[in-house]
């Protein structure tokens, strides 16, 4: 025989998974929120600047009074957030990449890059997490697939450092770091269309963070 208590619990449960299926916005946000893959780390490579340019700004294209006319230029453009989708506000972010002909600015590349092309380039995110940044489409040189390096802090702190990859580029199957990605999932994160928006070219890269 049911006790009063016990019918009253069946019957705040048969409640409870009612309002889940017919309204689920009052399930409980644990249940209705899927996690953000996140976005994958890879080796930040020989040519992070040893000093970082007088000129480091969002626009790669500008280099103090020197303006870059080679290459292809794009908007490289997204948002920072943890595995929930919250913003992750006061995040850096830092981006460098070889010029038109596939040379860094670093001593480990003979310093033979334009000088006209800044290299490297650091902004912070706004209050939804947003960041943008004026640069070239990667191109490819010997035995790497065009490519952009990307790394995030939170102050001092060094939370990602990464690469990002052009979607559909031949050399990409080749490329030993992107071929070793663990999953389609990675490579899916970190393999970006390059295409025609409202302002040229642009990319689109969401950064999600396993905080």
């Amino acid at each position: 025989m049911q006790t009063p208590l016990s019918h009253r619990r069946r019957q705040l449960l048969k409640l409870g998974l009612a309002a889940s299926v017919v309204y689920p916005w009052l399930a409980p946000a644990r249940a209705r929120t899927r996690a953000l893959h996140p976005t994958p780390a890879q080796t930040e490579g020989p040519f992070y600047p040893v000093q970082l340019p007088a000129d480091h700004d969002g626009d790669l294209l500008r280099n103090g009074r020197a303006d870059y006319r080679r290459g292809t230029p794009v908007w490289l453009e997204g948002v920072v957030t943890d595995t929930a989708g919250i913003p992750v506000r006061g995040a850096q972010v830092d981006i460098w990449q070889c010029d038109h002909l596939g040379h860094y600015h670093h001593p480990g590349d003979g310093s033979r890059a334009d000088p006209d092309f800044q290299g490297f380039g650091r902004v912070m995110v706004d209050r939804e997490g947003r960041y943008r940044f004026r640069t070239i489409r990667p191109v490819a040189y010997r035995g790497r697939t065009p490519h952009i390096h990307v790394k995030v802090a939170l102050g001092t702190r060094e939370l990602l450092t990464t690469q990002l990859y052009v979607a559909g580029d031949p050399g990409n199957a080749r490329d030993v770091l992107w071929r070793h990605l663990r999953s389609d999932a990675d490579r899916a994160a970190l393999t970006m269309p390059f295409q025609i928006g409202q302002d040229g070219l642009q990319a689109r890269f969401p950064i999600v963070l396993a905080l």
